[in-house]
C-alpha cells in the first residue's frame, strides 16, 4: 500500500529544502511523476494507520503556507 503526498507551496511559505528534509525525517520518499512524495506501507494500512501518518504530516508542516493532497493506493 502507498499514500501519495502533492504539495503546493506559498511564495511566501518556508523553503522547498526545509519541507523536503522534513518529510524524508518521517519517512517520505521523493517520486518523479504524477505525485511529489509517497509513503510506502509494510502491508495495508487501515484508516486509522493512514490518519496518523496525515496527522504527522499536518503537524510537522504547520504554519509552512504548503497546501497538501493525500491519495492512498492498496
Amino acid at each position: 500500500m502507498e499514500t501519495y503526498l502533492d504539495i503546493i507551496l506559498s511564495a511566501n511559505g518556508e523553503k522547498a529544502s526545509v519541507i523536503h528534509k522534513k518529510l524524508l525525517e518521517l519517512g517520505l520518499k521523493p517520486t518523479i511523476g504524477e505525485h511529489e512524495y509517497v509513503y510506502k506501507w509494510t502491508g495495508l494500512a487501515d484508516l486509522n494507520e493512514e490518519m496518523e501518518l496525515i496527522d504527522k504530516i499536518q503537524e510537522t508542516l504547520k504554519d509552512t503556507g504548503a497546501m497538501l493532497k493525500f491519495t492512498s493506493v492498496r
